[in-house]
């Protein structure tokens, strides 16, 4: 299926400052296929990579700044807090305007502080099912009684006020909390909260997520999914001069020399190609088709020179930009799947055996390449709240795990494959895809039940299709990452929180002890005591066996010569709006 987007071209801008020249193109890949760009039905990671460059937020990261340091988006500047932390007043910025659509009739139509309070409902829409609704569930006051209404009639109530989301001119936003949250600001950046316009969702009804519609950098032309997709400058867009501060550097130092004074953005055209085979994306990397990638693992020996580049692409004018992720990778153990889910003593058994059985080294030295670390803790270094000190409790063991098995009576037959208690079949579904680096971890998953007597069918699918069934509770096993949305514990432990099942809890883990822990958390500012609450937090998802908690990845950003400004955000991912393209 193809679909263009010319809206543009339909209805050009009358007064848009988007300095962006359309001569300058950036070839990117993306290693999975998005499922669309409508953010309050998908949290794809690869969704919110091309929707970062289409939707702002009220807030959004300092591009250079290391840790990460929120500051104004669209709104003029950081809000006023008042009411003990519950109250926040934020004013957009005027004559910002939203990319021409065919919705919009030919009017140019400004953004206004009501777009952002409807895209705070639409989330919260019961109608929608959004994964993101956690974020703003129960926090924003009258709005429950909304969400009820609207789960008895059917119907939400967008006209309707809502005592703590109030917009009392056209450029101001009051939101009111129903208690202090200390992460409400980065919630404010977080991208499935970028203004969308309502008339446009209207018109587009469930083909929306084939047609965003934001104020950003850029917008739609070209979607074939899972396949290729193509921004070009929003008209519109405002717009802005590159004056961020160096670190100090020599990376932040070269870009300020290369980027200082540019107005931007000056890419006028992104081209994405979804090319989920690594050995095919290096290859179009290497025949420069693509103009900045992370070098891929199998190409690793051939690149590096330890953690430096071979002379040979120094040569040829590449720069390698090296960061470890803000993000940890870990299989899910389905906790209400009927085979391994469950609080039984029995059952947990089962899920620390098969973790147990998993050796992390492997994956470290064969899936990875040495390209990744030891995760020891679910909230990954660089994010508020990590405790580098911090070690896992389950560790690889298969002779450990074939005593808890035995002690559990899973029962060895003749064939060396243990069945269950009672007798019946014990075989793990394992979801994976058809990638190289799946096969690795299916490889490294079998030989280690192999040693525990344990039997697995590989289910191979897609990324995309994998994600939905997992969000539906519909996979036993899954290998998956999280990372960072915004650089705080909490982004990673609302992960295993039981109300979150199906909303980024895909293992739909539920504990009553460690739900309790969660809610104590939140209640907390951020230090030591929040800190220690983490670790409990930690501790009891590792009692209950919720994840097979494995690697935080190192990424090589490998990039070409032509291509200025680059340096790789913890949180930002669209990073074409910061960059330009010299021509070559």
């Amino acid at each position: 299926m193809l679909i263009s987007c010319v809206a543009g071209a339909a209805f050009p801008a009358q007064a848009g400052n988007n300095p962006a020249d359309p001569s300058k193109v950036v070839r990117v890949a993306l290693e999975a296929a998005d499922d669309g760009f409508d953010m309050v039905r998908t949290y794809n990671a690869y969704s919110s990579w091309v929707s970062e460059a289409i939707f702002e937020r009220l807030l959004t990261y300092d591009y250079l700044a290391r840790p990460s340091k929120l500051v104004p988006g669209t709104a003029e500047a950081m809000p006023e807090v008042s009411d003990g932390g519950k109250t926040y007043v934020f004013h957009i910025k005027k004559g910002i305007y939203f990319s021409p659509d065919p919705a919009f009739k030919g009017v140019r139509r400004e953004l206004t502080a009501a777009d952002y309070a409807y895209i705070f409902k639409r989330t919260l829409d019961p109608k929608n099912r959004s994964p993101n609704a956690n974020v703003l569930q129960g926090k924003i006051s009258g709005m429950d009684e909304l969400i009820a209404n609207a789960k008895k009639t059917g119907k939400f109530d967008y006209d309707a006020p809502v005592s703590g989301l109030q917009t009392p001119d056209r450029y101001t936003l009051k939101i009111t909390l129903t208690a202090p949250d200390y992460n409400f600001l980065y919630i404010m950046g977080f991208v499935a909260l970028g203004a969308q316009a309502r008339e446009v969702v209207d018109a587009y009804g469930d083909q929306i997520q084939a047609h965003p519609v934001g104020t950003g950098p850029y917008m739609l032309e070209q979607y074939v999914p899972r396949s290729k997709i193509v921004l070009v400058a929003n008209p519109e867009y405002r717009g802005y001069t590159w004056d961020f501060k160096s670190s100090g550097s020599a990376w932040d130092d070269q870009l300020v020399h290369d980027m200082k004074g540019k107005k931007m953005p000056q890419v006028g055209r992104v081209e994405i190609s979804i090319i989920e085979e690594e050995q095919s994306r290096w290859l179009a990397f290497q025949g420069k088709q693509i103009d900045f990638d992370y070098l891929p693992q199998a190409a690793a020996p051939t690149v590096l020179d330890g953690k430096k580049l071979k002379q040979s692409f120094i040569d040829e004018g590449i720069r390698l930009d090296t960061i470890t992720e803000a993000g940890v990778v870990y299989t899910f153990l389905n906790y209400r799947d009927p085979l391994i889910g469950g609080n039984s003593l029995e059952k947990n058994a089962l899920r620390r055996a098969i973790a147990m059985a998993y050796n992390i080294d492997d994956e470290i030295s064969q899936a990875r390449l040495g390209l990744a670390v030891k995760a020891q803790m679910a909230i990954p270094e660089g994010v508020v709240g990590h405790d580098p000190s911090y070690r896992n409790s389950i560790a690889y063991d298969p002779v450990l795990a074939n005593k808890l098995l035995d002690r559990f009576n899973y029962k060895r037959g003749v064939d060396g494959y243990r069945t269950l208690p009672d007798g019946k079949p014990l075989t793990l579904k394992i979801a994976t895809e058809a990638n190289a680096i799946g096969t690795v971890f299916s490889e490294i998953w079998k030989r280690g039940l192999d040693k525990i007597g344990i039997r697995a069918e590989f289910k191979v699918s897609n990324f995309a299709d994998n994600l939905k069934a997992a969000t539906e509770c519909k996979l036993m096993m899954w290998n998956g990452s999280w990372n960072a949305d915004y650089p705080e514990g909490d982004n990673f432990m609302q992960l295993l929180y039981g109300p979150n099942v199906g909303q980024g809890n895909n293992g739909c883990y539920s504990s009553p002890a460690y739900d309790a822990l969660y809610v104590k958390a939140k209640a907390l500012p951020p230090g030591p005591e929040r800190n220690q609450l983490y670790i409990d937090m930690s501790r009891q998802m590792e009692a209950d066996t919720a994840w097979v908690l494995t690697t935080s990845r190192l990424r090589n950003w490998m990039i070409r010569p032509w291509i200025k400004g680059f340096k790789r955000h913890p949180i930002l991912q669209a990073d074409w709006e910061y960059l330009d393209v010299e021509k070559h």
